[in-house]
């Protein structure tokens, strides 16, 4: 094998790649990257045998085809040394050269056969035609309700629910949840089944990184028990969680006696503020909406406390609840500063739903006053 890549087009899909190698694991060559140049293509593909991905590299000549395994991070320390716009990668059996004009490296190489295989995308198959920008945005207003370290294994994924002209993503971690929604164009009669098809939070994230912030078009298909996704510039694998999803629908307040209206920006930066003497042990921030303004507050006997005044239209009667205000601000923070928030409460120790005009919901439970 003989190629010669624009550095900065293979160090950028090593760093993609790098997110599904895992730090240890029983399989050494897991922690290794497989690289693959043929004269129609050349790609990087990386798995820890739940997630996999296969990343196209732009900007490659091929002198002659052929396939090496490389160290992840030792590749990505040399490609972040090196100042060269092009690098040149050789490979003759039992080592991998990486070279610029003035430095060069030997690196021991594995038998590439011994590299698990990942799916490649068939074309074949029944899928849906998703919009990567809307892709991308409903994984980040949702994968930040999931709980990684939960023993409800189910918790740590996000809920994948596929109609003929419609996706819904939904997190939950117990504490509060997070649905999403956009439109979606199932081809073949592709949906989801009534079993839930739960892909995992890293394999979420993973998605996030790949997807380009365009209109540009992505497929997905989803069986019982695996997901694959292919964008211009990757295809990405993922087993899907085993467990029950909870029944999310039943968690959705149905009714309120009062709402609020606010902007996410004020409010984020309302919230933030008082927070700041908040600690572990006492986390919560009192929300106080009254005639024209909301006051928040916050107290600790180790720090002290804060009071935040934020000017609301708001005449109803009054309402005083608790909340986490890292929750709130992580759904504030995935919002732009101009979008407008209706918050609707049914009592101070009732879950409230905040949403947004264009299919966002998001469910959190108050704290108690202890709390």
């Amino acid at each position: 094998m003989k190629v010669r890549c624009n550095r900065d087009s293979l160090l950028s899909a090593f760093q993609m790649a790098s997110s599904v190698v895992p730090a240890r694991s029983p399989k050494p060559i897991l922690q290794n990257v497989k690289f693959s140049a043929t004269s129609s293509e050349s790609l990087i593909m990386a798995t820890d045998l739940e997630v996999g991905v296969r990343c196209q590299i732009e900007k490659v000549d091929v002198d002659q085809g052929g396939e090496a395994i490389l160290p992840t991070q030792r590749v990505i320390s040399i490609l972040r040394a090196l100042s060269d716009d092009e690098v040149e990668l050789s490979n003759d059996g039992s080592q991998t050269q990486l070279a610029g004009k003035q430095s060069q490296f030997e690196l021991l190489s594995d038998d590439p056969g011994l590299f698990p295989e990942i799916p490649v995308f068939e074309e074949k198959k029944t899928f849906h035609v998703i919009a990567s920008r809307l892709m991308r945005e409903l994984i980040r207003r949702t994968v930040l309700a999931t709980d990684v370290e939960n023993t409800r294994y189910a918790l740590g994924g996000v809920l994948l629910e596929l109609s003929d002209n419609q996706i819904r993503l939904v997190g939950t971690d117990g504490r509060r949840l997070a649905m999403a929604e956009g439109p979606a164009e199932g081809k073949g009669g592709h949906k989801t089944s009534e079993s839930p098809h739960v892909v995992p939070t890293k394999a979420m994230r993973l998605l996030e990184r790949v997807l380009h912030n365009d209109d540009s078009e992505i497929a997905m298909h989803l069986k019982a028990n695996e997901m694959i996704l292919r964008t211009q510039r990757a295809t990405v694998y993922s087993r899907l969680v085993e467990g029950r999803f909870p029944k999310y629908q039943d968690v959705i307040p149905k009714e309120a006696n009062r709402t609020v209206e606010f902007l996410a920006a004020p409010m984020l930066t309302a919230v933030k503020q008082a927070a700041i003497v908040t600690s572990d042990e006492s986390r919560g921030v009192k929300f106080h909406f009254e005639s024209g303004q909301l006051v928040l507050t916050a107290k600790t006997a180790e720090v002290g406390q804060s009071q935040v005044t934020l000017p609301l239209s708001y005449e109803d009667d009054a309402i005083q609840i608790s909340f986490d205000p890292r929750y709130i601000s992580d759904f504030l923070g995935v919002l732009d500063p101009e979008t407008s928030i209706t918050a609707a409460f049914a009592g101070d120790n009732a879950a409230s739903l905040w949403k947004t005009d264009d299919g966002y919901s998001y469910v959190i439970m108050p704290l108690t006053t202890e709390q």
